[in-house]
């Protein structure tokens, strides 16, 4: 069967995840929540260690506690700390924390750099599932939200005067960040989960006419740095999380020329 491939496995992993993460990484830019996202992902460690703690699945634990971060970060901001600040305290904390839960677990064997910086290459049939399954999730629920997400995003007083709620549109954001987060840990690692996110939607956003072109092409290139990451990784004998990200920053490169030399034109 076609699945029983691991380098099959591999790609589709890829695409799923790419497919995730780049309209809500289109909102993460428009927005400036890159930080947001950060603490989001580095959360997910202690839900990793809680899950194996309790013979849970790696999925349910990361996203439970990716969400509750996401929750918490937006409750508590603007509450006598300036966000930057918050974020970091709030996304070093559940980070510190989890690698050292993990180092209690005597009774599980964890690579714990897989985790950190994912293990594409060992992503099962039920991995698979999970990954597009929380992948559908996440286009679902920003495609039925757009509308009112762009208009939040836009102009937060605008959307207001049309009826929408901009907190209940940042609390949609924060709960499909927690998904992309849980679905991405098994790719490229709760450490690089936010470059992905932003690395293609800022490479495609100066070529980008409409929000929808963007997110449409922020998805192509997160596909095409997978599939370029895994190609490399597997050429080179690099680890294939980071060099995904390598090959969608070289994108990235490529991208601010081409934009450099249009403007300069």
């Amino acid at each position: 069967m076609i699945l029983d491939d691991f380098m099959t496995r591999a790609a589709l992993a890829g695409i799923g995840t790419a497919l995730a993460a780049a309209p809500l990484g289109c909102f993460v830019v428009w927005r400036r929540m890159a930080y947001f996202g950060d603490a989001t992902a580095h959360a997910a460690i202690l839900g990793v260690a809680l899950s194996l703690a309790l013979s849970l699945p790696v999925f349910a634990g990361a996203l439970v506690v990716a969400l509750v971060m996401a929750t918490a970060v937006s409750l508590i901001s603007g509450r006598g700390y300036a966000m930057d600040t918050l974020l970091g305290v709030m996304a070093h904390s559940a980070l510190a924390i989890g690698l050292v839960g993990v180092s209690f677990l005597s009774n599980v064997r964890i690579d714990i750099m897989a985790y950190l910086f994912g293990d594409i290459l060992s992503v099962s049939r039920v991995d698979l599932a999970v990954i597009w399954g929380g992948a559908l999730l996440v286009l679902a629920l920003i495609g039925w939200r757009w509308s009112a997400l762009l208009t939040a995003t836009l102009n937060p007083d605008l959307a207001r005067a049309a009826g929408v709620d901009p907190k209940r549109e940042q609390l949609v954001l924060t709960l499909a960040l927690a998904l992309v987060v849980a679905v991405a840990i098994k790719v490229v690692g709760v450490l690089l989960i936010t470059a992905l996110l932003i690395i293609p939607a800022a490479t495609i956003r100066p070529f980008a006419t409409t929000p929808e072109r963007m997110g449409i092409l922020a998805a192509l290139v997160g596909m095409a740095s997978a599939f370029g990451g895994l190609r490399a990784s597997y050429s080179f004998d690099a680890p294939t999380g980071p060099t995904i990200v390598c090959v969608a920053a070289l994108l990235f490169l490529l991208s601010t020329v081409v934009s450099g030399l249009r403007r300069s034109a």
